[in-house]
């Protein structure tokens, strides 16, 4: 099913079908096991992306390198029951973002080591960005940012496997994360940006001799007018993009990609699916439902009288110690404490590793899990009385219901219900 994927879900999608899917862009345990039982009703390919920060050769700030992660996942997808073969993995932002305040120099060195590493543990889908000025340069210039691309390439080329590996090339898109302030309006990238970010990419893979490596180029990221911050979303408009949607069928072999789709309606989903936005990239607003879910568990908790986690107590106390993870997303204000805790961009997701922060975690999943509550109560709190879920435990069921409610939009406005 995956070796001849991408050809498939290309073509459909050039050729006027709604068809695309997902990119789940999360390192949270919990997050990913619900996203892979939400697939569990079929035998689609599951595309799981890390980025560059989260993982690296040099662990990123979830400890992992790119085989320590894909390990990680695959024993989650055990644990969920879907077969891990169905997995994708990618690798996003793949360049010198995390050590941009480097020398360019040392900062591609360390870019490379990272390429070797992710290829060399069997992704399979790598976006490729070199967009980024690095610590001794004021500007970078669309020629050495392609040049650099290729470079990279090169890299995974020879490193192997090149027949079964896909490219994402092109780097137009929103802040990582979600934009840091309050904006007014977001520019579409012209069509003629969009093709000669393709022409440039083109000519540097040729001018090193890796022209195969082009053709395995699935899609190009560019703007399409979405972005969302801690208190906006900006929704998908197919009026404004469609000389870009246009676009893509001179531009041979691929698709658009889009980032920071997260908070879309399903309807905008649909529309830049059938803009051939064929894969959707989505991070923050999978966590967003996994915290909302465990506030819900914290009042279905204070509604039935059990005791306190100190969950929410514990949270705030670990973002007053480290807050580098939220301050520079949320201006200082009288709303700062709520925006930080239920923001869009999700601050949070930072901060669930942390031990205390586990401790009040496991606290309040155990009283929740080993006490009876009247479905009333949970119905209350959280929006759904669960009774047709599956899965064993009350937490489980509240979990599963608010990440699943996101992947299932998803996974509509992309067909991937349908078989390709």
């Amino acid at each position: 099913m995956k070796r001849d994927f991408w050809p498939k879900l290309i073509a459909a999608n050039r050729a006027g079908e709604r068809r695309g899917i997902a990119s789940w862009c999360t390192a949270h345990p919990q997050t990913l096991s619900a996203i892979l039982a939400a697939h569990r009703d079929g035998d689609a390919p599951i595309l799981i992306e890390a980025t560059c920060n989260q993982v690296n050769q040099e662990g990123g700030y979830t400890g992992m390198n790119p085989a320590a992660f894909r390990r990680f996942v695959e024993e989650l997808s055990r644990g969920a029951g879907v077969d891990p073969a169905r997995i994708i993995f990618g690798g996003d932002h793949l360049g010198p973002n995390p050590w941009k305040r480097l020398p360019a120099r040392e900062a591609m060195a360390r870019a490379r080591d990272m390429m070797k590493a992710y290829v060399e543990a069997g992704y399979e889908k790598i976006h490729i960005d070199a967009s980024m000025a690095c610590g001794d340069e004021a500007t970078v210039s669309e020629q050495i940012i392609a040049e650099r691309g290729a470079g990279l390439c090169a890299v995974a080329e020879a490193a192997g496997r090149g027949g079964e590996r896909v490219y994402v090339i092109g780097t137009e898109v929103p802040i990582p994360g979600g934009e840091t302030e309050a904006l007014d309006a977001l520019a579409v990238t012209p069509p003629q940006a969009a093709r000669r970010t393709f022409d440039l990419h083109r000519r540097a893979f040729a001018a090193l001799g890796i022209e195969a490596a082009m053709q395995r180029v699935v899609a190009l990221v560019v703007q399409p007018g979405v972005d969302m911050g801690n208190s906006q979303v900006f929704g998908y408009d197919r009026v404004p993009a469609a000389a870009l949607s246009a676009a893509v069928q001179d531009i041979p072999g691929l698709v658009y990609e889009a980032h920071s789709t997260d908070f879309q309606s399903e309807t905008a989903l649909g529309d830049l699916v059938d803009s051939h936005f064929a894969i959707l990239k989505v991070g923050p607003s999978l966590t967003f439902a996994f915290r909302e879910a465990v506030m819900a568990m914290a009042r279905i908790a204070e509604i039935a009288g059990l005791p306190s986690s100190g969950l929410v107590e514990a949270l705030e106390q670990a973002m007053d110690a480290h807050p580098q993870h939220w301050r520079g997303y949320i201006p200082p204000g009288p709303d700062e404490r709520l925006m930080r805790l239920y923001g869009l961009s999700d601050r949070v997701r930072y901060y669930w590793p942390l031990p205390p922060v586990q401790a009040a975690l496991g606290r309040l999943l155990s009283s929740l899990d080993a006490a009876r509550i009247p479905p009333g109560i949970v119905s209350q709190a959280a929006g759904d009385m669960l009774l047709e879920r599956g899965e064993p435990t009350l937490s489980g069921r509240v979990i599963a219901a608010k990440v699943g409610a996101v992947v299932d939009k998803y996974r509509r406005a992309s067909g991937d219900f349908e078989t390709l």
